[in-house]
């Protein structure tokens, strides 16, 4: 086949730009005959879920029956509305039909909040399931592909992928040292805002680093994930390896309940995925990657132990809602509920939060300078920011 016949039968039948707000991909659709709303790309949970709906915000959706979900965290459930028989356009010309919706009863992540921006909700694997779909990193767009006229583009490489109970899985290996290799069975999450965890419950689990750090990891459906942070010599997606990438070793009570029925090493997110183009084909349970300039960034992860939200009322108003057990900030002074106004000594109206946090992931030797507002008054700061792993 030559390349002509190649680009013409992989033609895309529509192409959707998206956001890149931290590590997260965040999409614009319409649900029905919904305004536009905004959801972040997450192929860890099954359904598209409405997590926050806005004022402003047009949906009318018919809820026939109620669902619990469990996830992530220290074993509640929580509660949902479900909404069957919907469709999710992307443009005029196509849509995601006969969806399945779900909407919180109670916004546990806070999406909207914990970005900077506003976020309704999360698409899940039934986005994928429609067509081939292609997330290009690189230009910010994700293509569609019709599945009987697909051919796999030579530049990117090829693995099979497993689906289990709309979960998509890959094999990668890890170097564990500096000798010693193995191969793990990692589930996909786009929505996941790290590079990798890892369980630490059977037999064949990978052994936590000597260096490593105690936080919090993230939220799940059933509650916050603490662990460990700590850095592995290698990941590799076939002969593709990332050096030194920092991953997450979750407290075993979070991960019991889906671990338990699972044979899964851990899940691979954002923080890795984004550093290739990736063509997603659950039809043929292939999975096609293709470095990008992203590839060689260095992995980071947050030093000073500080997390700050931002509300979309008060646009450069960043409260600290955590602060990690012995860590720096902590060290320092830092306490939920101050009020960040300047860093290094500039006014934090310069910074989105995005960048703001991008300050508490820089290792250096002079200390990160903080002025904060606490019950009234102004205090000043001064922030360990040595790398510990």
């Amino acid at each position: 086949m030559c390349v002509s016949d190649l680009v013409g039968r992989n033609k895309a039948l529509a192409v959707i730009p998206f956001e890149m707000v931290g590590n997260y991909v965040v999409v614009k659709v319409r649900i029905n005959d919904s305004s536009p709303l905004r959801f972040i790309l997450d192929s860890g949970v099954r359904n598209t879920i409405i997590t926050e709906l806005f004022p402003e915000d047009n949906l009318n959706l018919k809820y026939i029956d109620q669902k619990q979900l469990q996830g992530l965290g220290q074993g509640k459930t929580i509660n949902t509305s479900v909404s069957k028989s919907n469709d999710i356009i992307l443009t005029r010309a196509i849509s995601l039909t006969d969806k399945t919706i779900l909407l919180l009863q109670e916004d546990i992540f806070n999406l909207t909040s914990q970005t900077g921006t506003k976020i309704n909700g999360l698409l899940g694997f039934d986005f994928f399931s429609d067509y081939i779909t292609e997330i290009d990193y690189s230009k910010r767009k994700i293509k569609f592909y019709q599945r009987e006229s697909f051919v796999a583009p030579p530049e990117f490489g090829i693995m099979p992928m497993t689906i289990e109970n709309q979960k998509m899985y890959i094999h990668l290996s890890i170097l564990e040292t500096v000798s010693e290799r193995r191969s793990i069975k990692m589930f996909i999450d786009t929505g996941a805002e790290l590079s990798a965890w890892f369980q630490t419950l059977t037999n064949k689990a990978i052994e936590i680093p000597e260096k490593s750090i105690q936080g919090r990891i993230g939220q799940g459906f059933s509650g916050e994930i603490t662990g460990y942070f700590a850095r592995v010599p290698q990941i590799c997606i076939a002969n593709f390896c990332v050096k030194d990438p920092v991953v997450a070793f979750p407290d075993p009570v979070a991960i019991s309940e889906i671990i338990k029925n699972s044979d899964r090493d851990g899940t691979i997110g954002s923080q890795l995925l984004s550093r290739f183009d990736l063509i997603i084909d659950v039809f043929s349970k292939t999975f096609y990657f293709k470095p990008n300039r992203n590839f060689n960034k260095p992995f980071v992860y947050n030093i000073a132990g500080i997390e700050v939200v931002q509300t979309l009322s008060q646009l450069s108003y960043f409260e600290v809602i955590n602060v990690w057990n012995n860590s720096p900030a902590q060290k320092a002074g830092v306490m939920i509920g101050d009020i960040v106004l300047e860093v290094n000594n500039e006014n934090i109206f310069k910074f989105s939060l995005s960048e703001l946090r991008g300050f508490f992931e820089k290792p250096s030797k002079r200390p990160l300078r903080l002025m904060l507002s606490r019950d009234g008054k102004h205090i000043v700061l001064n922030i360990k920011m040595e790398a510990k792993i």
